[in-house]
């Protein structure tokens, strides 16, 4: 647990916000992240590749119920939304594609869809970025706008070798209209943890501001086991922010803060927990189906009563349980997780604290077990 309090930025941002007293921006952070309020934006031609890319970041196959439909050529100048069935407020939004006009105002195509609204772009395609689309690139730059991602989607008939030509072609395109440091990301729509998604993603949570990038790990589905890592520690920062307001943690005492543990927060945030590593039932199945894996041995490898069910009962259980244990508590833990001029930290923030990370710690092996079965890393 030391690393992740020393490793986490927005863990020290929150602490800042508590030793400024501006608890409100605390509240909002831990709002922010049980909801997991991002909008991304995937442009290119559509077809297959991008409709599965689609529905890959939300977890979904192409046979699930809200999946994004293919063969939208009928519709091409609209712009599609679809939700995350398990995070509502994360959304895809299929953009119509960039067209090969010329002349050609990136401006004009930008407002037409909405560009800026998004808070990252995929720029897609199946063999090489098109000059227009390095307009908008550009465009978008100078905007300071930096989330934008050129992302060469493989077809099934690709292999590693044509990949890697369509990529050289690209960052020759790339280079040749001016994009210093060019980067293409080489993904797999059906199996996003092959190739480069994971540089992708870790990319995006530099790029983007703290809160949307936590809000981004929470929201995409468990594709492999450093996914499941990262997602254990943004809840952590979590925990710590919702325990420092239920608790009562301040650099000058606050008063109307509550000093009773609230269960219902602790409900909220192992429920997004167990939803966001993908234990729920629905979950495990649909992982299982797309995996060629038997449930009902996924849904065995759950050893934490919370990754099968949430329920208030348990989780007061643990909270009452962490409390008689407080004497065992390290005072290092609890001078670590305090911000630096702290000067009340009550016992239900200490209980809060280690009830809810070791919840968290074991959902999250519970998580890792069925990534690697599915994988086929697994006995």
């Amino acid at each position: 647990m030391a690393d992740v309090f020393r490793g986490l930025n927005l863990l020290e941002t929150l602490k800042e916000s508590i030793e400024s007293n501006k608890l409100s921006d605390v509240k909002d952070a831990v709002e922010d992240l049980l909801i997991s309020r991002i909008n991304l934006a995937v442009v290119g031609d559509r077809g297959d590749e991008k409709d599965s890319f689609i529905n890959s970041l939300r977890g979904l196959g192409p046979e699930d119920e809200g999946a994004a439909p293919s063969a939208l050529a009928a519709v091409s100048e609209e712009v599609m939304g679809y939700p995350n069935p398990k995070h509502p407020d994360f959304r895809l939004w299929d953009l119509s594609p960039v067209p090969d006009a010329s002349p050609f105002e990136p401006g004009g195509y930008m407002d037409r869809v909405k560009f800026l609204r998004y808070n990252a772009v995929f720029m897609t395609f199946t063999h090489a970025p098109t000059s227009n689309s390095v307009e908008v690139f550009f465009e978008a730059r100078s905007l300071r706008r930096q989330t934008v991602y050129f992302v060469l989607l493989a077809s099934v008939e690709d292999t590693e070798k044509t990949l890697e030509v369509k990529r050289t072609t690209s960052l020759d395109i790339l280079t040749s209209q001016g994009v210093t440091q060019p980067k293409v990301y080489v993904v797999r729509p059906s199996t996003l943890e092959k190739f480069d998604f994971s540089s992708l993603i870790d990319d995006m949570t530099r790029d983007l501001p703290e809160i949307r990038a936590q809000a981004l790990l929470l929201a995409l589905p468990t594709l492999t086991s450093a996914l499941v890592t990262q997602k254990k520690e943004a809840f952590k920062a979590l925990v710590w922010a919702a325990a420092s307001l239920s608790g009562g943690m301040s650099a000058i005492p606050v008063p109307m803060v509550a000093s009773m543990v609230d269960s219902s927060i602790a409900v909220r945030i192992l429920t997004k927990a167990q939803l966001s590593l993908c234990l729920d039932d629905e979950s495990v199945e649909r992982l299982a189906r797309q995996r060629g894996v038997d449930s009902v041995r996924l849904k065995g490898l759950r050893a934490c009563a919370l990754s099968v069910e949430v329920t208030k009962g348990e989780v007061k259980k643990r909270l009452a349980a962490a409390e008689k244990d407080l004497a065992t508590v390290s005072s290092k833990l609890v001078e670590m997780a305090m911000p630096r001029h702290a000067c009340t930290v009550s016992r239900s923030f200490v209980a809060m604290l280690q009830a809810l990370n070791g919840a968290i710690d074991e959902m999250a092996t519970d998580a890792e077990k069925m990534v690697a079965v599915a994988l086929g890393e697994g006995g």
